[in-house]
């Protein structure tokens, strides 16, 4: 009767596995103690200490094994595992170092635990001192390497395994595929077709793992032909190995070829639709992505944080604000909201479609953060001219990354504060912080703002020595910091001997021969570069029509502006139609300037009025003067020039006394009149 009682009372205890049942456990131990059967059976001791770990009482389970009078390898190896599952690894490691007699499960047990932390080079010490290395010590190794970052070693140590002829690790199945893996990380073909040919010739079983690692190297590695192969010899392709494959046609552009491997299994399997996914949005096809989504809530398919991060890219890329706010209204039915990954493409996506307010809003709603999000962040304040909320966030941040930095440059710089963008430069370089391309062209970028050829070329110097002065953005920040400081034809030497693989280089010596009042040398850069197929983008456009602008090319700008949208499919902005309009005001075309603003789709504003006054000035037309000084007050109380203009408008009517209102109205607003300065003066208050 009593052994029944113990055989029941021992399954009550083995069915106590979580914090709640911590009580009823202690009743337990408490029954066994007063029997004598504590002391006297050490597997009832073993699934005490046991409960206690499963309960997450670490203190008692130390308490019950400092009491206990005898011990067995199990309890050792209980301790050595609960330590490490709590996080105590330096308590895991002193018990093992305490033990009398380690087993095979003791070394296994220490090994993988600091291998999966990532602790590896004690791993790696305490693998060197085991004396017999299994299949699992090996792959604990191995799988350590490969997933914190170090492939190279987990590839180096399989070939340490693999010449010792009498270790039968080298052909555990595991084992194979974890350097298969790490083989996949490196894109190391050659390496990962030896290994395979390896599986082949010792005739290892070849299961779903192993496929599935093969397929993922191959089709990563761009060997679409061999994934194909292996996923026909599996028997019954899971659905990671269909994935694997997927993923690689993705990669190589073949999107009909992926689209058909998804089509193979009717699967309700969300990773199969994240590699369908995730592969349209990489190759640029975004509506697809978003139409296999919506397929994918149709077919009652349960969206995952993966799923959601790549719909949240392809709404970035289409920059449209509807669907972008419905896959928002499901990312915050499902709860992942607060998920860090989620919230960051949230950001980028609202910051890409235009609605900064709306990411700033979403970022005081979050909960967590990460150096990724608040990087995005930063960019996001800096774009919508927030700039001390940028610098209060960079300030802030408990780790910056280099990009961190960058960021904050970028943003003093597109914010008009050269200085602070300089200072933060100088900073990184007194504390030793790595540079890269992107840190030193916005400082270039800096210098150009403020016209300091000096420093900017000491800048310049400084990426030479480390190997940077080819590069296509230092040198494309070079054209543009020349070009600023009206040293035209330097940045035109530049430019002549840089790569130019994109249209960037091209708008900046664009950009910079027509600022610099050379339309004709623009134009004939704009044509170079559509004559080697260059393909123009909309900040091309405003520098084609800036120059247009300078030279009084009416019919070449109105050539290129209705282009811009027939044969380029680029609509017209804000910056386009400015230039249209001071355009026609030059020329005296100062009815089809007006028309311009009338018809366009946006809101004309003081300084787009302010080249229509211009023109009226200068070719006569005194009562259309009038009326559009009236629209610049309106639009910009505090603008002097036009009550000046205004003024001056009335007394060539001879209105005197309306003349001397306007100016009366002007002094009663306390508005200045902005004095007369020659350019030497300017040189001289600067």
């Amino acid at each position: 009767m009593v052994d029944i009682d113990l055989h029941f009372l021992a399954r009550l205890l083995g069915s106590c596995n979580k914090p709640g049942s911590i009580y009823l456990g202690r009743q337990l131990h408490i029954l066994f103690l007063k029997s004598g059967v504590l002391h006297s059976t050490l597997s009832i001791g073993n699934r005490l200490l046991q409960m206690y770990y499963r309960c997450s009482s670490t203190r008692e389970a130390q308490k019950l094994f400092e009491e206990m009078p005898e011990r067995n390898c199990f309890s050792w190896n209980t301790m050595i595992e609960g330590y490490l599952k709590s996080g105590s690894k330096e308590k895991s490691l002193k018990v093992f170092d305490s033990m009398p007699h380690k087993d095979v499960f003791s070394w296994n047990v220490i090994i993988s635990g600091f291998a999966k932390e990532g602790d590896l080079e004690v791993a790696r010490h305490l693998f060197n001192e085991m004396p017999s290395k299994n299949g699992i010590a090996w792959n604990s190794m191995i799988h350590g390497y490969a997933c914190n970052g170090r492939p190279e070693e987990a590839v180096r140590l399989f070939k340490d395994l693999s010449l010792n002829p009498l270790e039968r690790s080298c052909r555990d199945a595991f084992v194979l595929a974890t350097v298969i893996s790490a083989c996949t990380k490196l894109g190391a073909l050659d390496c990962g077709k030896q290994i395979h040919a390896r599986i082949v010739v010792d005739e290892v079983e070849f299961g779903s793992v192993m496929g599935s690692s093969l397929v993922n190297l191959y089709g990563k590695c761009g060997d679409i032909d061999s994934a194909n192969h292996i996923l026909n010899l599996m028997k019954e392709p899971d659905a990671f190995s269909l994935s694997a494959l997927i993923s690689g046609y993705a990669n190589c552009g073949r999107m009909n070829d992926a689209r058909r491997i998804f089509s193979l299994r009717s699967s309700s399997c969300v990773v199969l639709w994240n590699s369908m996914i995730s592969g349209y949005v990489a190759n640029n096809e975004a509506l697809e992505a978003l139409e296999l989504f919506n397929n994918m809530r149709r077919k009652g398919v349960q969206a995952d944080h993966s799923t959601f991060a790549s719909v949240l890219s392809a709404c970035s890329t289409l920059a449209i604000i509807d669907p972008a706010k419905q896959v928002h209204a499901h990312v915050y039915k499902v709860g992942f909201t607060n998920d860090i990954i989620i919230g960051s493409a949230l950001i980028d996506m609202y910051s890409k479609c235009g609605r900064p307010d709306d990411a700033c809003k979403l970022f005081s709603d979050l909960q967590a953060y990460d150096t990724i999000l608040l990087n995005s962040m930063i960019t996001v304040y800096s774009n919508c001219g927030r700039i001390d909320d940028a610098r209060q966030i960079f300030e802030t941040m408990p780790s910056k990354s280099l990009i961190s930095w960058n960021s904050m440059i970028v943003g003093f710089s597109q914010n008009g504060c050269p200085i602070e963008a300089l200072d933060l430069f100088c900073e990184m370089n007194t504390l030793g912080l790595r540079m890269d391309k992107f840190s030193l062209a916005s400082v270039i970028s800096a210098c150009a703002s403020i016209s300091s050829l000096e420093l900017g070329e000491q800048v310049f110097s400084r990426a030479t020595r480390i190997g940077l002065e080819f590069d296509q953005i230092i040198s494309t920040s070079l054209v543009d910091f020349y070009c600023k400081c009206g040293l035209v034809e330097n940045g035109r030497k530049l430019f002549d001997r840089m790569m130019k693989s994109d249209e960037v280089p091209w708008n900046s010596m664009l950009m910079g021969y027509a600022t610099n009042g050379h339309g004709i040398d623009a134009l004939k850069v704009f044509d170079h570069m559509r004559s080697v197929g260059v393909q123009p983008t909309d900040i091309t456009f405003v520098g084609v029509l800036s120059a247009c602008d300078h030279c009084g090319l009416v019919e070449e700008g109105q050539k290129w502006f209705y282009a811009m949208k027939l044969d380029y499919h680029i609509n017209p902005g804000i910056e386009h139609y400015s230039c249209m309009v001071d355009l026609y005001a030059r020329a005296g075309l100062l009815e089809d300037a007006m028309n311009l603003i009338e018809e366009m789709p946006f809101k004309a504003d003081a300084s787009m009025c302010s080249s229509v006054l211009r023109g009226c000035i200068a070719h006569g037309n005194n009562i259309l003067g009038k009326e559009v000084a009236k629209r610049i007050i309106d639009l910009d109380p505090e603008n002097s020039g036009a009550y000046v203009h205004l003024s001056g408008i009335y007394a060539t009517f001879e209105n005197w006394e309306r003349s001397a209102q306007v100016r009366k109205l002007m002094y009663d607003k306390k508005i200045p009149k902005v004095p007369g300065c020659s350019w030497a003066d300017s040189i001289t208050s600067f």
